[in-house]
């Protein structure tokens, strides 16, 4: 695997989760870090200080609003500032919201697409003059199994995530000859504290014990029946971002135990 020494790399969605695995994955190749997202400021310093003592590399935090088109184009910019240059894009910031559509509250809609969706273009729209200038770069996403099938009852995270992958082959097509690769990476079910939190709720609804929940709600459609780790998805973000993987880009890459092949 290519060292990331001397790149940067600005992950949304990072202080939790996939994001986060993102993050430490990329540190411990060498890169540095800007940080966002929401949560207890003293989780965030500990997560920030722990990949800089882990890893020997800087990791600053932007607490930009991934709904804010400004504060999304000042975070590219402090990695720029800070580090010089953003080399390394994952727009990973996401919601999620479930309703039947005629109740769908519109302004749930409205934030979901912002979040899941728009943040993405304002985020590649700000770092790809640095990317292009430097004839290097890597723009990767976090779709989903949801950006390639549906599921009923989340049309807005459905939406956005289908979205993203068509975001995925304009942009890889129009940097196609720049050096830079974008690409989007779909899980199934990840084990995230998002997801485990659901999980003492459904045993409720439904009367199950928890490996019932797991097995026959979460991962239903999952057909190894296990969870996909934030470290697998990580990993595949670090060898997207290797010179192996140079001509991989507009790729919509599966990484969901089999759910996508039925």
């Amino acid at each position: 695997m290519g060292t990331l020494k001397d790149k940067t790399a600005v992950v949304t969605g990072s202080t939790s989760g996939i994001g986060l695995a993102y993050a430490r994955a990329f540190a411990g190749a060498g890169a540095n870090i800007v940080l966002n997202g929401m949560g207890v400021p003293a989780d965030i310093e500990r997560e920030r200080s722990g990949i800089e003592t882990d890893f020997k590399v800087r990791a600053v935090h932007s607490p930009a609003d991934m709904t804010k088109p400004a504060e999304i184009a000042e975070m590219v910019a402090l990695g720029e500032k800070t580090f010089g240059s953003v080399d390394i894009l994952v727009n990973n910031a996401g919601i999620q919201f479930v309703s039947p559509i005629e109740e769908f509250p519109p302004e749930k809609w409205e934030a979901i697409i912002a979040i899941n969706l728009s943040s993405a273009f304002h985020a590649v729209r700000a770092a790809v003059p640095g990317m292009k200038a430097r004839r290097w770069g890597r723009i990767i996403s976090t779709a989903s199994a949801h950006s390639l099938v549906a599921s009923p009852f989340k049309v807005a995270y459905i939406s956005a995530k289908h979205g993203l992958a068509g975001l995925t082959k304009t942009v890889a097509l129009e940097l196609a000859t720049f050096g830079v690769t974008c690409n989007c990476i779909s899980p199934g079910y990840v084990l995230t504290p998002l997801v485990a939190r659901q999980i003492p709720d459904q045993m409720k609804t439904r009367n199950m014990t928890e490996e019932q929940v797991k097995r026959d709600v979460l991962l239903a459609a999952q057909p190894t029946k296990e969870f996909v780790t934030v470290e697998q998805v990580a990993s595949l973000a670090l060898y997207l971002t290797s010179d192996a993987a140079a001509s991989i880009t507009g790729a919509n890459l599966s990484i969901d135990g089999g759910w996508t092949a039925a």
